[in-house]
């Protein structure tokens, strides 16, 4: 059988004339089960009970918004010249480094508004940031995009992976097989998932489930980027997507140090308050 065949259709469905992609559709997904966990939490917590909802609605639209902005800044060159495609996301192009951004921004200013702690807010959200950014990497997995450098079919073989993801790792533009970086990142994702719901019970000073993720995602991030042949770039070779993850480790492991040594007494996670 043509391996081109084995290869995933990017669209789910039509509605009539209209495609539905599978990217679409994970993303939702992710979005979804996100929001169930964190209400979850959030209600055991102590947070208002239609919070989160109110807090989402903002959230993602902005998340989106700020995910192309970021997108196209880092690619003026070309979209200075097509100004008419900047608004064309069903065509691709939106950073996930730029979502996190504006949902960070978003959150920040809401939870200003209603008097709660914004790290409160971020701690019991962490888990499911994480949720929503597994799910979503699939979605690159069917678009056949955000992969990595050329390796060879045994490499992929010894990685003990199933012949569907093996054959959507081969880019018939390319005509070779590729690093399943979408894998690797949902991967690491899902472990730092599992890490953020143990460091829950250990009851930890508020802000630092949040501190946490920002420095287990970046690592990863930031390592994984140097595999990935898409990157956005900031001048020459340097990564933006490195860049940011750096700051975000840095940023990360300074605020724990910085609150353990200033604030006194530490509210902790498990404080309703």
């Amino acid at each position: 059988m043509d391996l081109l065949l084995l290869q995933i259709n990017p669209i789910a469905f039509h509605l009539g004339p209209i495609p539905v992609r599978w990217y679409g559709l994970l993303i939702v997904s992710g979005i979804i089960l996100a929001y169930v966990v964190g209400q979850r939490e959030a209600v055991k917590r102590g947070l208002p009970e239609d919070f989160l909802a109110d807090l989402l609605l903002w959230a993602v639209p902005i998340s989106i918004i700020c995910a192309r902005i970021y997108y196209v800044s880092m690619r003026w060159d070309y979209y200075s010249e097509n100004p008419g495609k900047i608004i064309e996301i069903w065509n691709g192009g939106i950073a996930i480094h730029g979502a996190l951004i504006g949902a960070f921004i978003t959150a920040y200013i809401f939870t200003r508004k209603k008097n709660i702690s914004f790290l409160r807010v971020a701690d019991i959200a962490a888990p499911s940031i994480l949720i929503g950014q597994i799910i979503g990497r699939w979605g690159n997995f069917m678009n056949q995009e955000a992969y990595g450098g050329p390796v060879s079919k045994e490499f992929l073989e010894n990685l003990m992976l199933p012949d569907w993801i093996i054959n959507q790792m081969y880019i018939e533009e390319l005509g070779t097989y590729v690093h399943p970086t979408f894998l690797y990142e949902s991967v690491w994702n899902f472990i730092g998932l599992l890490i953020l719901l143990f460091l829950r019970k250990v009851n930890l000073n508020r802000g630092e489930i949040f501190f946490s993720y920002l420095i287990w995602y970046s690592i990863g991030r930031f390592y994984i980027e140097g595999l990935r042949t898409d990157s956005l770039y900031l001048v020459g070779d340097l990564r933006s997507a490195q860049v940011v993850s750096i700051i975000g480790v840095i940023v990360g492991l300074g605020a724990i140090i910085y609150r353990r040594l200033t604030v006194k007494p530490a509210v902790k996670y498990l404080d309703n308050k």
